[in-house]
């Protein structure tokens, strides 16, 4: 069971995500049915570790084993989503990750149904990307060596 409820005020999410970052370029992905790029990764399930979880959203994801090196930054979110216009409370762990045997160029895969594509992006260029959390875009050059927690806010 995933740890995500909804209540008449929104919804709570408690997720991990995949730094992946090789030559200069970290690894993003797109749902096709939104407008924006996101983070590898997915919801935890009741009684599974952020590494576990982790470890099964990329085999789900990508189709790769992925090994969590460290956590980068727990995240707590608080947005109104771009396209059903639910509001979220997130926590998300983001965890810098190293994988074997990803593309070198961008691809794509199916999960659920749904078409997802993925991107190497270039670190200079995350500034101009529809990407969330936005937070990425500046912290993503200088990646933490301890755990650091960040919030944001959108609406």
């Amino acid at each position: 069971m995933d740890i995500s409820f909804h209540t008449e005020e929104g919804r709570f999410n408690y997720r991990v995500c995949a730094v992946l970052v090789k030559g200069g370029r970290l690894l993003i992905m797109k749902d096709d049915a939104l407008p924006y790029y996101y983070l590898p990764g997915g919801r935890v399930k009741l009684r599974e570790t952020a590494e576990e979880a982790l470890v099964r959203e990329m085999s789900e994801e990508l189709g790769a084993a992925v090994r969590p090196v460290r956590p980068l930054w727990l995240n707590q979110a608080f947005f109104t989503e771009d396209v059903t216009k639910e509001f979220y409370h997130e926590i998300c762990l983001y965890y810098l990750a190293e994988a074997e045997g990803l593309p070198e160029d961008g691809f794509s895969r199916k999960e659920d149904g749904k078409k997802l594509s993925f991107e190497w992006a270039e670190l200079e260029s995350l500034g101009k990307k529809y990407l969330y959390p936005e937070f990425i875009k500046e912290k993503i050059s200088d990646l933490p060596q301890r755990l650091e927690i960040t919030s944001e806010y959108r609406r």
